[in-house]
């Protein structure tokens, strides 16, 4: 249709997920730090153009009498419209700033202090739009990844430590954090393992999370977290230090129909009186179940129900999802080749996320981000989905800086 100009006329999404994926640990080129800076890099405008052009001419074609592979064009215009809407509106929004500083200037020179208040205020206000509407405008550009609306299994393991039980007790209270925060998201939140410490901690978690786009939210989840903190009171002066110690997440897609076939004679079944809170039913019936599939030593537990049936069928499930996962961990690791963060595996040595109780800080290190408040992260609620949202914008702008990089490439070589 006269549209295969040099890169960029693609049937497909235009970022292809295999190649183009955030790079957390790509330390040596120089990262846009937010959507407002990658707007403005002169090889955006040029191809956010280049687009807006093939949206005016796919339109065109479309409106023609009869047209060629009109089902292709069809979709390749409902890709190009949002993105040829959302570039225009930005536009029109970085002149209005633009006009807005022109005025403040003149206002300053004529001292009109009253005046300028008003404007500075309307120009603030017209900045977090505009902020806002280049996120939503490099979302659009970034591919959906196959698991990002998928329900997740997530698990939680207490990493070992001089000091007691300072790994237990916060693994458990990670553990509440991810609770809190699926009750903000409006999620549902089950529990399928716990596997509580002597002294008030938590040994091992699993729970099933399901709602909008979960897997999106806390695919970047995964890993080592390290805990800094002075032990409660009542130890020995010896012990009234800076301790340190660690857990792991881990995030399993899970998609709603797991297609794995297992069979039965490669299961051990082992039922056992069930440990944790949860009813008069803990400790008087042997309701818990765990499953191990002898070919892979994978094992799981179940002893969120009081029926042992039940039991059997989540934990049936929950191993299917693990089978699943080591099927489809090679292509989740192809789209992630760029990052070391290995989700869904024990092999997370990688420590992403600090918590530094002594000095009320969160540091995560992959964006060199800093929060402060370590309770309000805790709580699982505004503070945590703001530090989340922040990763996840940084991956975004990562996913488009490396397309882009790669299609100057492509120019430079001559296509």
């Amino acid at each position: 249709v006269g549209l295969h100009k040099c890169g960029f006329w693609r049937p497909k999404s235009l970022l292809d997920t295999a190649r183009f994926t955030p790079s957390f640990n790509s330390r040596h080129r120089k990262k846009h730090q937010d959507s407002r800076a990658l707007w403005k890099h002169e090889a955006v405008q040029k191809y956010l153009e280049t687009l807006s052009k093939e949206y005016q001419q796919v339109s065109h074609l479309l409106s023609a009498d009869s047209v060629n592979e009109e089902r292709a064009l069809r979709r390749r215009c409902a890709y190009l419209s949002p993105i040829a809407a959302a570039f225009q509106e930005i536009k029109e929004a970085e002149r209005e700033v633009q006009e807005l500083e022109a005025m403040c200037r003149e206002l300053d020179s004529r001292d009109e202090k009253q005046l300028l208040e008003l404007v500075i205020e309307e120009k603030e206000t017209l900045e977090k739009k505009f902020n806002t509407l280049c996120r939503k405008l490099f979302q659009l550009l970034v591919p959906k990844q196959k698991y990002d609306r998928s329900p997740v299994i997530l698990e939680v393991t207490a990493g070992r430590t001089t000091g007691g039980d300072i790994c237990q007790q916060f693994t458990k209270e990670m553990f509440e954090m991810y609770q809190n925060y699926a009750d903000y998201k409006r999620w549902t939140f089950d529990i399928v393992n716990y596997t509580p410490a002597e002294i008030g901690g938590l040994h091992h978690a699993t729970a099933h999370i399901s709602g909008d786009d979960v897997y999106r939210h806390l695919k970047y989840e995964g890993g080592t977290h390290r805990v800094q903190r002075i032990p409660e009171t009542g130890l020995s002066s010896r012990m009234q230090r800076i301790h340190t110690g660690t857990m792991s997440v881990i995030v399993l897609p899970q998609p709603e129909e797991v297609d794995v076939t297992v069979d039965p004679k490669d299961l051990r079944i082992d039922t056992f009186r069930a440990k944790g809170a949860g009813g008069q039913h803990v400790n008087k019936t042997d309701s818990a179940v765990r499953i191990v599939h002898l070919p892979t030593g994978l094992a799981v537990e179940c002893q969120q129900e009081r029926s042992q049936l039940m039991n059997k069928e989540i934990a049936l499930r929950t191993l299917k999802a693990k089978l699943y996962q080591q099927v489809t961990e090679k292509q989740i690791n192809q789209e992630q080749s760029a990052r070391k963060l290995q989700l869904g595996t024990r092999a997370q040595s990688e420590r992403i996320r600090t918590y530094n109780f002594t000095q009320d800080r969160v540091t995560d290190h992959r964006i060199s981000y800093d929060a402060r408040n370590i309770k309000q992260i805790l709580s699982g609620k505004e503070a945590l989905d703001k530090l989340i949202n922040r990763l996840l914008e940084f991956a975004e702008i990562e996913a488009v800086t490396e397309y882009l990089e790669n299609l100057q490439a492509l120019e430079g070589g001559g296509c």
